[in-house]
């Protein structure tokens, strides 16, 4: 079972900046695909965005396009979600996520999560 530890969550002011990170435990084919999502209160989970951890590879919701970049640094087996222009909406519970796969899309089956990082955005 991989093992994924969120950080970097907290509170911030519209038109701020986070960045989030997600340790994992291992760097394999199970963590080929990486992704970043996001639950709201009384809100169905949502895709935020992902990465192919081989090539480098980014698919992002129209939501977050823009203003959310994900990136991974392999040597430390760590991914991140740098996210600026924040708004309330964006207020949420943020997991992490990986898979086996190299169709990696957020629609992708991811097996392993972590336990969330939450983000807040109010003034």
């Amino acid at each position: 079972q991989v093992q994924l530890v969120e950080s970097g969550g907290g509170s911030v002011q519209p038109g701020g900046s986070l960045t989030l990170s997600c340790a994992a435990s291992e760097l394999s084919y199970r963590t080929s695909c990486m992704g970043w999502f996001r639950q709201a209160p009384g809100k169905e989970r949502e895709g935020v965005a992902v990465i192919y951890r081989p090539t480098g590879s980014t698919y992002y919701a129209d939501s977050v396009k823009g203003r959310f970049t994900i990136s991974r640094d392999n040597t430390k087996h760590v991914v991140y979600l740098q996210m600026n222009s924040l708004s309330p909406e964006d207020t949420a519970m943020y997991y992490c996520a990986a898979a086996s796969s190299n169709r990696c899309g957020l629609t992708t089956d991811f097996g392993s999560w972590g336990q969330g990082t939450q983000v807040t955005v109010s003034s």
